[in-house]
């Protein structure tokens, strides 16, 4: 299922990966264009960040992380997640909001992205951005700033790289 009309112009993202920094605690999860080029870097907390690597991994847990509980509990109360979207970036914020479907209507539920995006992935349902986030926030890779990698792995992490290279981390605090 995709947004529904009046949402504006949408694009389907997949998450590409989640990357860790040793000076920093937190973390990034990048989200690939489905039908693109363009990356999307989301600052996320490491919490999160695991929540989401561990279910796109396969790694069972005993007891259900915070985001397997509401999955249960949506689904016990006869909902279905849809989708999640990316639907805003202000002041350097992004937001998100979570579609479920209940009783036959759409309800869309405030969010942050990384909470969305590790629900997402359990209820393995797309996740979309407005283009205009993507406008705001989308970077792409360029082959003028790392022309040779040692392996098609490498080279996709290559816009990640450059764009960490950009960051002053001490503007976020603690």
């Amino acid at each position: 299922m995709r947004p529904e009309r009046g949402c504006g112009s949408v694009i389907e993202l997949n998450v590409h990966s989640i990357l860790y920094s040793l000076l920093s605690r937190y973390r990034l999860v990048l989200l690939k264009e489905a039908a693109g080029e363009r990356y999307l870097p989301i600052w996320i907390g490491t919490h999160e960040a695991e929540a989401i690597a561990m279910k796109l991994q396969g790694t069972a847990v005993p007891r259900p992380f915070t985001h397997d509980l509401l999955a249960g509990v949506i689904a016990d109360l006869g909902g279905a997640v849809q989708y999640v979207l990316v639907n805003d970036l202000n002041s350097n914020t992004f937001y998100a909001r979570i579609a479920i479907a209940h009783d036959g209507e759409l309800q869309l539920i405030d969010s942050r992205p990384s909470d969305a995006i590790a629900l997402a992935v359990r209820a393995s349902v797309p996740i979309f951005a407005d283009e205009s986030v993507m406008e705001k926030a989308g970077i792409v890779t360029s082959p003028d700033l790392r022309v040779t990698a040692p392996s098609k792995a490498a080279e996709d992490l290559d816009v990640f790289r450059d764009f960490v290279d950009t960051l002053d981390l001490e503007d976020l605090g603690d």
